[in-house]
């Protein structure tokens, strides 16, 4: 019996884990287009339980919060060429205030329940670059409710978007600023959100599968791209944003490169937060992938 059972797990399509956000349509739309989207079972979570899931072995690839890879660096491996993050304001990690960033010392800052990098990196941006010790305590996911009792708050995913795209629209709100594009400012690099990550043992039990997997969501990712204006004009018959908006988001804002500049960031970002700069990418496992795969 354990052999048949350990034989139909090695047939099964490897589970694949995202967000949900808007900032996966993109490759839904390219993993569909190229018909890879056969090849895998899509899971969809929050980030934060994306990467136990993963960790536990209830996945087999997920996008997982770059904190949750450099914490488990030794137990995941980043596949190359591909994650998510912006070189420059990405639009979907912001903090709301009602003051300037400078003026929250000792304020009251709410936390997203999702997005434990932004977190993370709200933290950091306040603390090192504009020196300001804040109280931190659980927040909201909605941008109407996110600043009931406090003084400012961190969005992620699409309540960020929001909170962005509405500033645009009426600027005597809420002040929105954005992670991103501060981390820009401060260090010159990339920042990556996330990584697509898949368990070592995983990768050495089931290359192939890892492979194609990998393979799938490189050229998802490239045709996404390609046909931008169509998958924005598309997607905005359904969402509250008008086509030049998701045109910008996914096209401008979004980053799914995982190249010399995005491994740079992410080492940065573990340098200043004291974890350990993992060999962050390596494609010993990938055989018949592209260049991408030797970034180290």
């Amino acid at each position: 019996m354990k052999i048949g059972h350990d034989a139909d797990r090695e047939r099964r399509r490897p589970r694949l884990g995202h967000t949900g956000f808007l900032d996966c349509v993109p490759l839904f739309w390219g993993l569909a287009r190229t018909t890879a989207l056969l090849d895998v079972d899509l899971v969809a979570d929050t980030p934060d339980r994306l990467a136990r899931r993963l960790l536990a072995g209830d996945l087999d690839i997920a996008a997982v919060p770059a904190v949750t890879y450099l914490r488990h660096s030794e137990e995941l491996l980043a596949l190359p060429g591909i994650a998510s993050g912006s070189d420059g304001p990405m639009m979907s990690s912001v903090l709301v205030s009602n003051v300037g960033l400078d003026e929250l010392h000792g304020a009251t800052v709410a936390l997203a329940p999702a997005g434990p990098t932004s977190r993370r990196l709200a933290r950091l941006l306040l603390e090192e670059r504009y020196g300001v010790v804040s109280r931190y305590v659980p927040g909201s996911r909605d941008p109407v409710f996110v600043l009931r009792g406090a003084d400012a708050a961190v969005l992620f995913g699409d309540s960020a978007l929001d909170a962005a795209v509405s500033r645009g629209r009426t600027p005597a709100g809420p002040r929105v600023h954005d992670l991103a594009g501060l981390w820009r400012e401060w260090t010159g690099l990339p920042f990556v959100f996330a990584v697509w990550a898949v368990r070592r043992e995983l990768a050495r039990r089931r290359p192939d599968a890892v492979a194609a997997a990998h393979r799938g969501l490189l050229a998802a990712r490239d045709l996404a791209r390609a046909e931008n204006a169509e998958l924005a004009a598309r997607t905005a018959r359904w969402e509250p944003y008008d086509a030049p908006t998701l045109e910008r988001y996914f096209g401008r804002a979004l980053d799914y490169s995982f190249g010399p500049r995005q491994v740079a960031g992410l080492a940065e970002f573990a340098r200043r937060t004291g974890h350990g700069v993992p060999a962050v990418v390596s494609g010993e496992w990938f055989p018949g992938v592209g260049d991408e795969s030797a970034v180290t």
